[in-house]
């Protein structure tokens, strides 16, 4: 029995926070698309990363990237649309 060789996981984009990472890896599991999820939180600098870096970064094969770029695209769209939609103040 031959078993086919783990696809090689790239980084696809950087996330900006946990929410968008816990979204994003919901809409690629329910569409069953290959991805990781990495956080830069460490705990030896308490986090420090993760400012400067941003939350940390979605891993997937190179066929699924332009995929998992639009789910992305989509995510913070919907998020621009409703944060613009708050009164300024």
């Amino acid at each position: 029995m031959t078993m086919e060789p783990a696809p090689l996981f790239i980084k696809i984009a950087v996330l900006e926070n946990a929410i968008e990472a816990q979204l994003l890896g919901s809409v690629l599991t329910q569409y069953e698309i290959p991805h990781r999820l990495r956080s830069y939180h460490d705990t030896a600098y308490d986090g420090l990363f993760q400012l400067q870096k941003g939350w940390g970064e979605v891993d997937g094969p190179t066929e699924a990237r332009q995929q998992i770029l639009e789910a992305l695209a989509e995510l913070r769209s919907q998020a621009a649309d409703i944060h613009g939609d708050e009164p300024d103040g």
